[in-house]
């Protein structure tokens, strides 16, 4: 029990990761992204890649490496929908998503394919108990996450994120303020898609085996939903919207094996339902999220004679 809790709690620290960066795009910047799986998947491959199956890099120039690359592709993606808003950019990177998967199942001699690449290092992994390992990863992720929370609130309150922020609420008007928006959300968004490429090298290796069909779109609505419970804009928001997510898709395993008599496919039914229905009361009462953003407010200056 003690590692099925420490597993979940590195699994919320990765959601945390890529909530974080969903919310320098989105939730800063106003993009859409349904993309975020693939930036994911990008980072998982590119570190996988470069410690296994070709140039035997140690664990931390891998990471480095993925999310550097993660990066540049987000940068990419922006350049290529840098018109497009609301539900067309939704679209495109969602299907961008889905073009690294089907290209990670059909390339056989980088990817193995559907086969997927195992053997994928971790720190101490073989040398220390599983248990051990567990915990060392923890700390790992813990690290990682806030670290990159702090960087995250630097940015939400410097100068360039009150521009990203601006850009979010009226990019015309941003625009005509003198502002190169164009150059602002690329690079917005190719923090936010280096953010998720970091998460997505844990990930493969925590889990020393990453294949194409792990990477489904349905991780990118579970980050979505922890950031829109946590709070859209907040960074504190996107950290405990991702946890409780993790909490109550875990939470209802529990729940639901106390139900008798359902089938394996009316548990995994009944199970998304739960999820389903305590999301929307968590949003019903809290329609901003639990840490709703707080905008500052200025007094009016006396201009009084």
């Amino acid at each position: 029990m003690e590692n099925y809790l420490v597993a979940m709690a590195v699994f919320a620290g990765l959601y945390g990761l890529m909530a974080l960066g969903l919310n320098v795009i989105w939730g800063m910047t106003g993009m859409i992204n349904l993309g975020l799986v693939g930036f994911m998947a990008v980072g998982a491959y590119t570190s996988a890649l470069l410690t296994v199956r070709h140039a035997h890099w140690p664990m931390w120039a891998g990471v480095i490496a993925a999310t550097i690359v993660s990066g540049i592709a987000g940068a990419v993606v922006a350049r290529i929908t840098a018109r497009l808003k609301g539900d067309y950019l939704a679209i495109v990177t969602l299907g961008f998503s889905e073009v690294v998967r089907l290209v990670a199942s059909n390339e056989i001699r980088f990817t193995n394919g559907t086969d997927g690449i195992s053997a994928i290092p971790g720190p101490f992994r073989g040398e220390v108990a599983p248990a051990t390992f567990n915990l060392i990863y923890l700390g790992i992720v813990a690290a990682a996450l806030l670290v990159v929370y702090l960087l995250c609130q630097r940015l939400r309150h410097s100068p360039y994120g009150r521009v990203l922020r601006a850009i979010r609420d009226d990019d015309q008007v941003t625009s005509v303020a003198g502002k190169p928006v164009l150059r602002f959300k690329t690079e917005a968004f190719a923090i936010g898609a280096a953010i998720t490429g970091f998460a997505g090298a844990l990930y493969g290796h925590y889990n020393a085996y990453i294949a194409p069909e792990g990477f489904v779109p349905l991780i990118t609505i579970y980050i979505v939903l922890s950031l829109t419970a946590g709070g859209t804009g907040t960074n504190a928001g996107a950290v405990v919207g991702a946890a409780l997510v993790v909490a109550f898709m875990e939470g209802t395993r529990f729940v639901v094996a106390e139900i008798p008599g359902l089938a394996a496919v009316q548990v995994a039914a009944v199970r998304e339902f739960m999820i389903a229905a305590l999301l929307i009361l968590v949003l019903r009462y809290r329609p901003q999220g639990l840490f709703p953003e707080r905008h500052a407010r200025h007094a009016t200056p006396d201009t009084t004679p």
